[in-house]
């Protein structure tokens, strides 16, 4: 009487079944990890621009005031010549300062010139 050939177990395969999906879901848990990462970094992105996109919109706004101004606006268009391009109206004093000295510092009081020493009478 002979034995027929005994089959592999069942349970044989376990282990191996298993790692493999043991393996494929923290594959998948990595890959979710990585995604929702990005997707943070990616919606942090999103706030950043939208803040600069108000902020150049104000900046624009302000921009097409200022045309406006300046387009019907005589006194801004004379006060801006005068103190951007240093343009004067006839008749209008102009006082000249000394330049401030290297460091910040003013020059001061100019000093009087001396007057001329008296004549000999000799």
């Amino acid at each position: 009487m002979s034995k027929p050939p005994a089959s592999p177990r069942p349970d044989s395969f376990r282990p191996v079944v298993g790692a493999a999906v043991f393996l494929f879901v923290a594959l998948l848990g990595i890959a979710a990890w990585k995604g929702s990462r990005d997707l943070t970094a990616a919606r942090e992105r999103e706030r950043l621009l939208e803040t600069r996109i108000e902020e150049t919109q104000g900046r624009i706004d302000e921009l097409r005031g200022r045309i406006d101004r300046l387009r019907s606006d005589p006194g801004t268009l004379e006060r801006l010549a005068r103190e951007d391009l240093g343009m004067v109206r006839p008749g209008d004093v102009i006082l000249e300062l000394p330049p401030d000295l290297p460091g910040g510092r003013s020059p001061g009081p100019r000093k009087a010139a001396a007057p001329p020493p008296p004549a000999s009478p000799y």
